[in-house]
């Protein structure tokens, strides 16, 4: 058992309602009070299971023992797919009012960049549910079991995507063009041409990632924010953001954003999940 300090606020029941409408079959397991889920790392593999601290402010970690020879990295995982090495004191003070209602909401991060990647691919113009459910099946298809753990798979990696026909990868119920992006993106990978760490201009990083087959601005944004873990990116092409901004153009949107930077991707969060907020001048 580990312990994972966090600087309060935290909102630990909305994090984990983020986690469980994207949960994926298999990967992963959100209880009432607790998050599992599947992971591979440095050829070890197991599970890691977090729930909160009941006195401090703190998340309690436990992973089984196929993990234990890389705890130290598993444990950098957690903190980066919750968001626990920030301290959110900046962050309020520039969001200000639109943070009031949620001040302990963080940005989801991921374990893995890779996954993340092709998670956002599957999510283009779809629902959250069914995103995740495609997901699932990708996962279900092409991952392997998780040793020792019943029930528990591993998400597919980069070398057993990047094998497949995308003929094959469409077969989950995708179209071809989105199969075809998947394998491009695990080659990439392989190769070790695809941008699994944030690079030091985000925005570049973004146009870059925008180069790759299938993958367009939304999904490149997207993934930066959750892959790069990256604060100040922003959606104008989100189509809730666009409700939102009702009569704006995503070129205004972008330049109303710049009032939240260098926060943006938070103040997207607290948009998405503030259902009475509307923009004012």
């Amino acid at each position: 058992m580990y312990i994972l300090p966090y600087t309060p606020p935290y909102d630990w029941p909305w994090i984990l309602g983020f986690l469980r409408d994207r949960a994926v079959t298999g990967i992963e397991q959100v209880g009432e009070n607790h998050y599992s889920r599947s992971l591979a790392l440095d050829g070890h593999q197991g599970i890691i299971t977090v729930t909160p601290h009941a006195e401090k402010p703190a998340l309690v970690v436990t992973l089984s023992d196929g993990l234990l020879p890389v705890a130290n990295l598993a444990l950098a995982k957690v903190e980066q797919l919750l968001d626990l090495r920030l301290d959110p004191t900046a962050m309020l003070a520039t969001l200000g009012e639109l943070a009031a209602a949620r001040p302990g909401l963080r940005l989801p991060g991921c374990v893995d960049s890779f996954e993340q990647a092709i998670r956002a691919i599957l999510g283009q113009l779809v629902s959250v549910a069914l995103a995740a459910k495609l997901t699932g099946k990708l996962a279900a298809a092409f991952g392997t079991p998780c040793a020792g753990h019943d029930g528990w798979l591993l998400f597919p990696d980069a070398a057993t995507l990047a094998r497949l026909a995308p003929e094959t990868v469409k077969t989950i119920g995708i179209p071809l063009q989105r199969a075809q992006a998947i394998v491009t993106l695990a080659q990439g990978c392989v190769a070790g041409t695809f941008p699994l760490v944030r690079p030091e201009n985000v925005e570049l990083g973004v146009k870059a990632l925008m180069t790759w087959p299938g993958i367009g601005r939304w999904t490149a944004n997207y993934y930066a924010m959750r892959g790069w873990q990256a604060p100040d990116v922003f959606l104008p092409d989100d189509y809730a953001i666009k409700q939102r901004f009702a009569g704006m153009t995503p070129a205004t949107i972008r330049r109303y954003a710049t009032r939240w930077q260098p926060w943006r991707a938070y103040a997207l969060l607290h948009i998405w999940y503030s259902s009475g907020w509307q923009p004012v001048n």
